[in-house]
């Protein structure tokens, strides 16, 4: 047996190794590849959280510059903040001179600041709004508080006549203290669009409402802003808003109101010039008025306190300790592969000498292999059973043609030596024998073709009662030379889905089968309803021993091979691979001295 030993290349241990160290590889890979992802993560989760404390810092200083003219006095607030955050806080030029600083030590060269702090010139990747002057440098357009009043009752008042047309909204206050209008939701009360028009008279009071200083610093931007535009001798047509929009009128109407409230707005407006042309020069002459207002322009940095920082490396030693990691973990996969394949290939070996010996295997394990060996152990002694069967069978077919072709060189040789007459009897007895011998033959062939699945069953509608009536009718012969009463019992019209010739081949072995076993004297009755078939006798019946052999080939009661009490004893053979090749099932029930019963249950024709 050592020689038929299985190449190392095909070994069951070396694939798996092979395997086993795969997994290995591909389970330190994936360690890692899940390490280097969670660092990742935790950094950018850190550098996320950077980030929002820059931009609270930001907007923090961005509320002090806007309303303070100078830096001295937020450094309270830097360092309350830097000891917040965990950071340290500077504010310097833009030559890098140190203004505010909420650690000692010199700024680091090499830092980039986070962001420049100017009120009138936003950045608007910090803040995430739209305006690049920040709303709460409000300079000279501080409203008054008597004047307050006023615009309060005419921001109801528009209010009001929004209600009117259908619209709802609240009074936003600015940090100028000036009252305005935002509608919190569209609409109209008759559910019909509402004009432009319409919304312009609810705000043009409200709109024109400006006080004494405003008016002033009104009148400044106005002219700035007519310079940078280039007007001439239209710019005293000029006339910007409290909300900053720049139109150009016909005649302004000036009228008092409370001494204090004026309507200073052109009677006939229009936009002062292209959108892309006016804005930017009204943001520049907000920005000149503005700028004594607030606090200068500074660069924002902030930085790790001190010389901690955090870094992410991979040092010599650092890799030299994942080599040594990986290559233990190699070793133990390893090793462990090798023995627990060791022990999977000894009762493998086991059994492999078994089956060469056809001799049962003695692996007694509950695992895998154990079922392996009970299941070679089980085909083993089917495979004896079945070359005993393979034996009978062969001996059993010998016997079967040896019968007739004995009979028949026997009656002709005898007429050879005309020691029997050539006549009618001869002839007739030759061919019952050769008949018998065909018969053998014919069925023989059938159950070949049912074990090799070519058996041909053309399946069709077919009425049940025309195959009972026609075996009946063609076994009518058989029944009265026997001295048996042959009678079909049909119930109703039965429709069947079969082979018709098949069909009557299947009834007719039983019909036959039963005549021959059924005493002179008896009865055989071919019963049928809906998709079931009985054929029942009053025969000698069976042996409880004797019934689970009855479909078995060359099988016959009669232990003597008498054709007086058995034909090829195929017959119900052949009746059981033909009712299964139709799908259906055959039974059989039988007790000694009182009969036996075939029952033939095709299946449903709707199902079919």
């Amino acid at each position: 047996m050592t020689a038929d030993r299985v190449p190392v290349r095909h070994s069951l241990i070396t694939r798996l190794l092979i395997t086993s160290m795969v997994i290995a590889v591909a389970a330190i890979a994936s360690t890692a590849w899940l390490a280097a992802t969670t660092t990742t993560r935790a950094i950018s989760h850190e550098q996320g959280g950077a980030a929002a404390d820059q931009r609270a810092v930001y907007q923090a200083l961005l509320g002090y510059a806007a309303t303070h003219h100078d830096w001295s006095g937020a450094a309270t607030m830097v360092h309350s903040r830097a000891e917040e955050i965990g950071r340290r806080i500077t504010l310097t030029t833009d030559d890098r001179r140190v203004i505010l600083d909420s650690h000692t030590g010199p700024v680091p060269e090499n830092s980039l600041p986070a962001a420049a702090v100017d009120p009138l010139d936003v950045d608007l990747g910090l803040t995430g709004g739209v305006e690049r002057i920040d709303e709460r440098a409000v300079g000279p357009y501080v409203v008054p508080g008597e004047d307050r009043y006023v615009m309060n009752e005419e921001a109801e008042s528009a209010l009001s006549c929004f209600r009117k047309l259908g619209y709802r909204g609240v009074v936003d206050v600015a940090p100028t203290g000036r009252p305005s209008i935002l509608l919190t939701s569209a609409g109209s009360r008759f559910g019909t669009p509402v004009p432009d028009h319409s919304l312009e008279s609810c705000s043009t009071g409200l709109d024109s409402l400006v006080s004494a200083g405003e008016k002033k610093a009104l009148q400044e931007l106005e002219q700035m802003t007519a310079r940078c535009l280039g007007l001439g001798d239209r710019a005293d047509r000029l006339r910007i808003t409290p909300t900053f929009q720049a139109y150009l009128g016909t005649k302004p109407v000036v009228r008092t109101r409370n001494d204090d409230i004026r309507w200073a707005m052109p009677s006939q407006l229009r936009p002062a010039g292209p959108a892309d042309v006016v804005e930017p020069c009204v943001a520049s002459a907000r920005r000149m008025q503005l700028r004594p207002y607030v606090a200068p322009r500074v660069l924002l940095f902030v930085t790790t306190p001190g010389d901690d920082r955090t870094t992410l490396s991979l040092s010599g030693a650092g890799i030299r300790r994942i080599a040594a990691v990986a290559a233990v973990v190699l070793l133990g996969t390893v090793v462990v592969t090798v023995l627990a394949g060791w022990r999977l290939v000894r009762p493998l070996r086991t059994l492999t000498d078994a089956a060469a010996a056809h001799v049962p295997a003695t692996v007694s394990s509950r695992d895998e292999i154990g079922r392996l060996a009970r299941a070679l152990n089980d085909a083993t002694r089917r495979r004896e059973q079945a070359d005993e069967q393979r034996r009978t069978m062969v001996n059993d077919v010998a016997h079967e043609l040896r019968t007739p072709l004995g009979n028949i060189r026997t009656w002709l040789e005898a007429a050879q030596d005309d020691l029997a007459p050539t006549d009618a009897q001869l002839l007739a007895l030759l061919h019952e024998e050769a008949l018998q011998l065909q018969h053998i033959i014919d069925d023989l062939g059938d159950l070949a073709a049912a074990d090799a699945g070519t058996l041909r069953v053309e399946m069709e509608p077919i009425p049940l009662r025309d195959v009972i009536v026609q075996v009946v009718d063609s076994q009518q012969g058989s029944a009265y030379a026997a001295g048996v009463r042959l009678e079909a019992d049909v119930t109703g019209d039965p429709v069947v889905t079969a082979d018709q010739a098949r069909l009557r081949q299947v009834v007719g072995n039983l019909v036959s089968n039963a005549i021959r076993y059924t005493a002179p004297g008896g009865s055989v009755t071919v019963g049928a309803a809906d998709t079931t078939i009985s054929v029942r006798d009053t025969g000698a019946g069976i042996a409880p021993d004797d019934l689970p052999k009855i479909f078995d080939r060359f099988w016959r009661a009669d232990g003597s091979r008498s054709r007086a009490t058995g034909g090829s004893g195929l017959g119900l053979a052949i009746a059981r691979q033909l009712t299964e090749a139709h799908g259906g099932t055959i039974e059989v029930e039988s007790e000694p001295g009182r009969g036996t019963v075939f029952t033939v249950h095709l299946p449903d024709p709707a199902g079919a």
